[in-house]
């Protein structure tokens, strides 16, 4: 329904009462617009604006927490192992061991607790990142048409829609081309709706109310102008709350392996402690006793804490790559940048500065220059090297007057800087137009447009359809060379006379031009047409007017540069893929670094004559595609990935999306992408720039290191844990280590120690090694060795203090298992700085470079201080008070971990060296 709004003199409500009303489809448009008292053409004034913003507040819907808080704490509980450890509750309590059940109980709980708190902040964090990306429409206000956030959008506001948006809130449609919107999510239809503005039947139901459009729908081709109906909680979307109901996935491949992994650890964990436990019966001990070495056993080897903790690890780098402008929308992600083998990039906007500037115009045979840099409207022209007045060659005028005409662009000057609303290249046309003096009021008087033809990739050009002032009809067409020259069969002369078409000499001139590094459209017209008021394709099919050429530059980004030398160093190819002349994308190639006259380039037409079966080969080669449809991109991809790349490619148009999806990571333009690319992507540059792709990749390359280095140091700890029980069960000796002990190890140390690697920096070599293969295991071969290596010194150190503190005069049994806990997490202490540098001597990175390691072993052993001679803790937890002698045996179990550790990789690195192959 139409809203009631207040009237801006008085507040009051007085707009068509509500017992009157009738919905907003079933109305002409323009009755519409008089109840939301707006105009079309004008739009809201900022005032009210302002005021209706604060009586229907932002445009967003109310979000749906489709889980509970308090179910998803419980759902922590909701693992095999917690069950394991209710079970050694319950039993300890019937054993009547009280201090155990309390501990085990409120370390689960405390794990819980931590658990949720950090799937809470993780999801957070991703929603967070999510609402970085803010979605933009194009509204009029004040009569001008500006962009701003789809927040602010309230009823009434006058909303230009266009291919490749999303709809921002329920419009009533006021006027439209050819416009198709996609509305499955809303009414299951798969095939786009086709639109127009006529009132329906009041009886019409919501899948054929063909005058409106949807918040939230995608608008898949055309163009149109709508006024706000409807925002937020009110539109059609918003009431259908299950539509808008979402859960933040924080699962990805690698942590759902590593569930899997532990899921299996478990079950032969379990299998293990079974026959312990039935070995120990069989043996005659205590049935109390044994149970308990085997919960400890269990506790000991499974590494419950993992998957919890790599999502974590995930998170945080996530939010680590949103500082560096690439926003994550998908968590895979992180872990496929680190493998990115290929990287096929857009040139416009991404590779250069995307502030297109119109330098060369090619009119009526004669080639005229325009200075001036930027979007500052200052500038001359010029004919071989003389200053001339551009109003003395009527066909240069008609040039920068089809540019001006064509075009949907805003030129404005803020607080002395001059600044562009909509696309980069049809400002380079506006500033062009007022370099020569004209102005904005052509667009509407004497010059007033009547139809128009919107930009779409697949047509590559835009036409809009004027009124002269001697009341004639033109239509004006700008777009790529390929597709409008073939159409043409006459041309302009210098006296604005059509004369026979020379193509051969156009093609000459628009190569010449795009081998200086300019990107080239051509500008045409067809004259003459019969007061017709609408325009078609059909009208623009053939028998067009050529009237010239516009060369337009636009300066690679300075840091694009440095990017590639560093992706080349990573063995990371760089492809570009443009829609642009082949000769301006090979001049801009070389210019960046992507090869020098001997890259190889092809064009879209060329790649449609090569088979499926030879394009894996020449893609893999090829280094420039230009001329390329949006749709051969998704060819291009699947090529590359059948050669066993990892291809990350870029797109901002609604015919990326299939090639967004199929890449193994898609990236979408924050600034200048459609949110149908966006939606497909899996990572969004808030940027557009090129170099924040080469960021991502080295950032998620630094993730999965920080990844890989936590689990390489976590798991010796657990099998270490496991093979103590294990041999000291085999051997039928006292349990060295208790499972509340054990509890404890892993509880605070994973959050003390293991979550410090997070913040671990990048290691230098990491943009010069080569991508890393996705099949790959994550524990490589030197990696599992070490493992084991480091599982072997806990194991004996572990016993060798054991038997060490028992043989001392007067030492206990709980000195003995409290010397145990110590020595496994000194190994750990010892061992994170161990892992810091995976390949390479601690002391290549410095010990201090990651402040957080330090802090977080200092923390950890004042916490193992206190676990000693606390009394509490030494209730709780089992412990004793140890003397000098055994910390000082403690400590240097930890210095000779950490010694034959570095040794180790001291042997590798070298090895590698000599025998790199």
């Amino acid at each position: 329904m139409v809203p009631s709004l207040p009237n801006a003199n008085t507040g009051h409500t007085d707009i068509t009462p509500a017992d009157k009303q009738r919905a907003a489809y079933a109305q002409p448009a323009e009755e519409v617009l008089a109840q939301l008292q707006v105009s079309l053409d004008h739009g809201l004034a900022s005032e009210e604006v302002a005021r209706r913003q604060a009586r229907f507040g932002p445009n967003r819907i109310s979000q749906q927490h489709s889980t509970p808080l308090w179910l998803k704490f419980i759902q922590q509980f909701h693992q095999p192992l917690i069950y394991l450890l209710l079970v050694a509750t319950i039993v300890s309590l019937s054993l009547h061991e009280w201090v155990d059940a309390a501990v085990i109980f409120g370390v689960v709980f405390i794990n819980a607790i931590i658990g949720f708190l950090q799937e809470t902040k993780a999801e957070k964090a991703i929603d967070a990142l999510g609402r970085m990306v803010a979605v933009q429409t194009s509204v009029r206000r004040d009569g001008k048409r500006i962009s701003v956030p789809a927040e602010t959008l309230v009823p009434g506001d006058i909303v230009l829609i266009q291919g490749g948006d999303r709809v921002p809130a329920d419009l009533r449609l006021c006027l439209q081309k050819n416009l198709q919107v996609e509305e499955a999510a809303l009414t299951g239809e798969s095939v786009p709706a086709t639109k127009q503005i006529n009132p329906l039947p009041i009886q019409t139901t919501l899948a054929d109310r063909r005058n409106l459009a949807f918040a939230g729908t995608l608008v898949t081709a055309g163009f149109a102008e709508g006024v706000v109906i409807a925002t937020a909680d009110a539109t059609e979307t918003g009431q259908i709350a299950g539509l808008m109901s979402s859960t933040v996935d924080l699962s990805t491949p690698l942590t759902k392996n590593i569930a899997q992994f532990s899921r299996l650890l478990m079950a032969v964990i379990l299998l293990l402690a079974l026959a312990v436990f039935a070995l120990g019966i069989l043996r005659g001990e205590p049935g109390a006793d044994v149970f308990m070495a085997a919960v400890a056993l269990a506790v000991g080897a499974i590494p419950e804490g993992l998957p919890a903790a790599v999502t974590i690890v995930l998170a945080i780098g996530v939010s680590r790559m949103a500082q560096r402008k690439a926003v994550i929308r998908k968590l895979p992600a992180v872990e496929t940048l680190g493998s990115t083998s290929i990287i096929c990039s857009d040139k416009t906007g991404t590779l250069t500065q995307n502030q297109m500037t119109l330098v060369e115009i090619y009119a009526a045979g004669t080639c005229f220059h325009v200075s001036g840099t930027g979007y500052e409207p200052l500038g001359e022209f010029s004919q071989s090297g003389q200053s001339i007045a551009p109003w003395d060659h009527p066909a240069l005028i008609e040039v920068l007057r089809a540019g001006l005409l064509c075009n949907e662009s805003n030129l404005r000057e803020e607080a002395g800087f001059w600044e562009i609303e909509g696309d980069p290249t049809e400002a380079a046309l506006l500033v062009a137009a007022h370099k020569a003096g004209l102005q904005h009021r052509h667009r509407e008087d004497p010059w007033p447009r009547h139809d128009m033809i919107p930009f779409e990739s697949e047509h590559m050009f835009r036409a809009v359809l004027h009124e002269t002032p001697d009341e004639d009809r033109v239509i004006y067409i700008i777009g790529a060379l390929e597709r409008l020259l073939p159409r043409c069969d006459q041309a302009v002369n210098q006296a604005s006379q059509t004369v026979e078409l020379d193509a051969a000499e156009i093609q000459g001139q628009a190569e010449a031009m795009a081998s200086r590094g300019l990107r080239v459209l051509m500008v045409a017209k067809v004259a003459g047409e019969d007061q017709q008021r609408e325009l078609e394709h059909d009208h623009v099919a053939g028998n067009l007017i050529f009237l010239g050429l516009t060369g337009m530059i636009d300066p690679p980004r300075p840091e694009v540069i440095a990017a590639i030398r560093e992706c080349h160093q990573a063995q990371v190819q760089v492809k570009m893929i443009t829609g642009d002349h082949v000769a301006t994308a090979r001049s801009i190639a070389q210019r960046i670094g992507l090869g020098d006259e001997t890259l190889v380039s092809i064009t879209g037409s060329e790649l449609e004559q090569i088979s499926n079966e030879d394009l894996p080969l020449v893609a893999e080669k090829t280094t420039v595609f230009a001329r390329v449809a949006p749709e051969q991109k998704l060819r291009l991809v699947q090529a590359l990935q059948s050669r066993g790349h990892i291809v990350a490619m870029t797109g901002d148009g609604v015919n990326d999306a299939p090639a967004l999806k199929q890449a193994d990571i898609g990236i979408a333009m924050g600034i200048t992408g459609t949110e149908v690319a966006k939606g497909a992507a899996a990572m969004i540059l808030t940027d557009d720039n090129f170099a924040t792709i080469k960021a991502a990749v080295e950032e998620g390359r630094g993730v999965f290191d920080n990844l890989v280095k936590f689990i390489v140091w976590t798991l010796p700890t657990n099998v270490g844990e496991a093979m103590v029980l294990f041999v000291a069960i085999i051997l039928a000796t006292e349990l060295p280590i208790l499972p509340v002990q054990l509890l404890w190890i892993n509880m605070a140390a994973s959050v003390f120690l293991g979550l410090m690697l997070v913040f671990e920096p990048h290691e230098q070599n990491l943009m010069q090694r080569p991508p890393r293969n996705p099949r790959e295991p994550i524990l490589t071969f030197p990696l599992f060795m070490r493992t084991g290596l480091v599982s072997l010194i806990i194991l004996l150190g572990s016993f060798w203090v054991f038997q060490m503190e028992q043989s001392r005069p007067g030492s206990t049994l709980a000195q003995a298992r409290t010397a145990v806990v110590n020595v496994i997490v000194m190994v750990e202490c010892a061992y994170l700085l161990n892992c810091r540098c995976l390949h390479r001597s601690i002391f290549s990175i410095g010990i201090f470079s990651n402040p957080y390691v330090p802090a977080g072993i200092a923390t950890m052993l004042a916490a193992q201080v206190l676990l000693t001679y606390l009394p509490l803790m030494q209730t709780l937890f089992g412990t004793a008070s140890l003397s000098l002698e055994t910390w000082l045996r403690i400590v240097a179990v930890g210095v000779v971990a950490f010694l034959i550790v570095e040794f180790e990789k001291w042997v590798r690195f070298h090895n590698s060296k000599s025998n790199p192959n």
